[in-house]
């Protein structure tokens, strides 16, 4: 029996998220679908997080268990044959038993992706949030350190979360600009439902002056939803990194 870590990156404006669902097409059961066809059987397959629907993956890492001794470098050309041109293997390598893609993972980068363009670029409908609004970069940058350290984040979640544990530590996170495209980069210990999205929608409000300079720490400490921004749309953001 070997452990493979495979990772993948992928265009998540067709699926609803990461997870198997009943009722939708995910990229879960996609990748599922071509792992069946590669090695004969359905295997399990273990995700290192949950991405929301039409959430993009630069890096998404993923694991599974088999008796067949193929080669690495066959796994990825083999699952990318069986896999649509929005899903890529970008690498497979032997593990140990004791890793999980999950729960072995110590950090994890999001990026948020936000056009700042007056007038809307069709090309970039699915994968950056178009927003009009001038954004003062600097203000935001220095605004956002109050996201940094070990926080409650249960008011930067959404509603429909059933996690108890709502404590994070977020490492770092940067606004940046290059042309009219924003970055908003942010990497945590873990995130909560929503959580990246609620955090841009928040330093949003800010930039708009819905919420003001010097508030945030306040708002983190309330722990109250209702006194953060709103959830930024999804297309614009994406898991762009996971560290072990």
């Amino acid at each position: 029996m070997r452990r493979l870590l495979i990772t993948i990156k992928y265009d998540g404006s067709a699926y609803h998220g990461w997870q198997v669902q009943s009722n939708a097409i995910t990229v879960q059961e996609v990748f599922q679908n071509a792992v069946e066809k590669v090695f004969g059987e359905r295997l399990d397959v273990k995700g290192c997080s949950r991405t929301d629907s039409s959430v993009h993956a630069n890096m998404y890492c993923l694991s599974i268990d088999t008796d067949m001794n193929i080669e690495d470098e066959n796994v990825v050309l083999a699952l990318n044959t069986y896999l649509p041109k929005d899903i890529a293997v970008i690498s497979c390598k032997e593990t140990d038993f004791d890793f999980h893609p999950r729960y072995s993972c110590k950090s994890k980068e999001y990026v948020y992706k936000i056009y700042n363009g007056k007038i809307r670029d069709p090309f970039l409908e699915k994968y950056a949030y178009h927003y009009r609004y001038p954004i003062n970069v600097v203000l935001l940058d220095k605004e956002a350190q109050a996201f940094v350290g070990t926080h409650n984040f249960c008011g930067f979640c959404s509603i429909k979360s059933d996690v108890e544990d709502t404590v994070r530590t977020v490492k770092s996170i940067s606004v940046k600009k290059d042309g009219d495209m924003v970055y908003i980069n942010v990497e945590a210990d873990g995130f909560l439902y929503n959580m990246v999205r609620i955090m841009v929608g928040t330093l949003l409000f800010i930039n708009e002056g819905k919420i003001k300079e010097g508030e945030l720490t306040d708002i983190i400490n309330s722990k109250n939803r209702k006194r953060a921004g709103k959830t930024a749309q999804p297309q614009g953001l994406y898991l762009n990194k996971v560290n072990y």
